[in-house]
């Protein structure tokens, strides 16, 4: 299947509804003293991409670019819009009037690949954080933090499916 342009709306709704789960699930972590990601190294990370730079020995020591924690917090909700529409794509939008936890959840664990694969590497920590002092712990979290994802997928999926009947 592939995305519709009229299903996009849909996309952005589910995908904002997700980010905005996973992120209430982040700053319960943060409460709770379990470190999590700064968002500014994310509008970091995508700054110096957009004047060429891909990878980073350490993003953290890369120089800070104006607005990054704006562009961190731009590009993790559109990353979120983007895999609620790969789900979409999957799944079709009648799925959204329907839901079931399954290919959300699914959807969600599969987005982890984004951040261990692409993202920690050019960041300076190294395919599934291997340059980092605790890589399983790491990994563990990142695919924790994405099976809430995919969790708001599913929980999007049913506030709309409940809001449209």
């Amino acid at each position: 299947m592939t995305l519709s342009l009229q299903d996009v709306p849909l996309a952005v709704l589910l995908g904002i509804g997700a980010t905005a789960v996973m992120d209430a699930w982040l700053l319960l972590l943060k409460r709770l003293g379990v470190p999590t990601l700064n968002f500014a190294f994310i509008g970091r990370w995508v700054g110096h991409l957009l004047r060429g730079q891909v990878a980073h020995a350490a993003i953290a020591k890369a120089a800070p670019v104006r607005g990054e924690l704006a562009w961190g917090w731009l590009t993790h909700y559109a990353v979120g819009v983007a895999f609620a529409g790969v789900l979409l794509s999957l799944q079709g939008a009648a799925w959204v009037h329907s839901p079931t936890l399954l290919p959300a959840l699914a959807v969600g664990m599969g987005t982890v690949a984004a951040p261990l694969l692409v993202m920690q590497p050019a960041m300076g920590s190294g395919f599934a954080a291997s340059r980092t002092p605790t890589p399983l712990k790491n990994c563990l979290r990142s695919l924790a933090n994405h099976t809430v994802f995919g969790l708001g997928l599913y929980l999007s999926a049913l506030v709309i499916a409940l809001i449209s009947r």
